[in-house]
């Protein structure tokens, strides 16, 4: 059987924080080694780590140039930069500031890349913000890609092992990528990495059976990406052929984490039979289309790759928005969010994002394993 290692729930955490600061007050002084052991700590414990700049970049109303390099602007309006000790630059919006990553189409559902900030309209609750910063070009993303473990998965993930690793191909060479594997319970197979080996091998550890946790898996993996991402723009990636029948987390708390501000975007791809279709392919639109993704039903698993690269794709032609709300975020609650574009020679376009979020408000994983 492959090795697994566990999310530590918030007991478990605590008990290990516990033990480590009693061995430290009882250990000499010493320098701590800059070296990890592989796959020995757990996901929610380890530092965040600095995400390396690529150099300068290109004009803000730059068309995207596929397979370049991407570069973050030195200054950007509603980000500041920070200066590490390596010399490494990290650009933070700032506090008050909402981001949103928005994807544009056109009648024919072709991606429209070539629009300016004034042909955009932001509202919040209804009422129209100021756009505060704005960009266009493919920046990397930190990935969670989440897969099915089941046993009704074991002879369909060699195809889904492949898609996924295209999909990274098909990315921005700069990504972050994290594995996990779910049945009943779900396990942090690979932490975050741009090894294509590493991944492969994370993606290699099946153990088809049990039951399927998806909201749990997803859960765990959204709060993994709020605790350990080097990079803003936050995506997960989920494949399953089933409904949920295992999960401590509903549906609905599910897409409460999701909607979190900073929350990531979801990519769905259900690989469903006729008898679980309905419920599953409810859940599975409803988990992307709240946060500006897209759901995916291949009738053949054949599809699955063409369909991990059209996701690559759509994540690299994305537009993102910042503002800075008319109504503080210190009043939290929930907002909902709309995005307009309009641009001479386009006709109808429609803009995919989230459509709201909790303003101020952060939720660890209820039943993290």
């Amino acid at each position: 059987m492959s090795r697994y290692f566990r999310f530590p729930g918030a007991a478990a955490a605590a008990l290990v924080l516990c033990f480590a600061a009693s061995l430290m007050a009882q250990a000499p002084t010493q320098q701590p080694s800059t070296q990890a052991a592989p796959n020995q700590q757990p996901a929610d414990q380890q530092p965040a780590q600095t995400a390396p700049a690529t150099g300068q970049g290109a004009p803000t109303d730059a068309p995207n140039q596929p397979g370049n390099t991407v570069q973050v602007p030195a200054q950007q309006q509603g980000q500041s930069p920070n200066r590490e000790d390596n010399g490494v630059f990290v650009f933070k919006k700032e506090v008050e500031e909402v981001q949103l990553h928005a994807t544009v189409v056109d009648e024919k559902k072709r991606i429209v890349t070539d629009l300016a900030r004034n042909d955009f309209a932001v509202f919040e609750n209804g009422q129209p913000q100021q756009i505060t910063s704005f960009d266009r070009r493919d920046i990397p993303v930190s990935l969670g890609i989440v897969i099915d473990n089941s046993g009704s998965m074991r002879d369909k993930r060699p195809a889904v092992n492949q898609a996924a690793l295209n999909l990274v191909r098909s990315s921005n060479p700069n990504d972050e990528v994290f594995i996990v594997n779910f049945n009943d319970e779900y396990y942090l197979d690979q932490d975050f990495t741009a090894d294509l080996k590493l991944m492969s091998e994370g993606l290699g550890k099946i153990d088809s059976r049990g039951g399927t946790a998806l909201y749990d898996a997803v859960v765990a993996s959204a709060d993994h990406l709020k605790k350990s991402a080097k990079l803003e723009k936050r995506v997960l990636l989920v494949v399953t052929d089933g409904e949920d029948n295992a999960s401590r987390e509903s549906l609905e708390q599910a897409i409460r984490r999701l909607e979190q501000e900073d929350g990531p975007t979801v990519y769905t791809i259900g690989i469903l039979g006729e008898e679980r279709q309905k419920r599953a392919r409810r859940a599975l639109a409803t988990l992307a289309e709240r946060t500006g993704g897209v759901s995916f039903f291949p009738k053949d698993i054949g599809e699955v790759d063409a369909i991990s690269k059209a996701v690559a794709h759509d994540i690299r032609n994305q537009y993102i928005i910042g503002y800075k709300p008319s109504l503080q975020k210190a009043e939290g609650g929930y907002r909902t969010v709309r995005v307009e574009a309009r641009a001479p020679g386009h006709g109808k376009l429609m803009v995919r994002t989230r459509t709201g979020y909790y303003a101020g408000q952060e939720r660890a994983s209820s039943g993290g394993k």
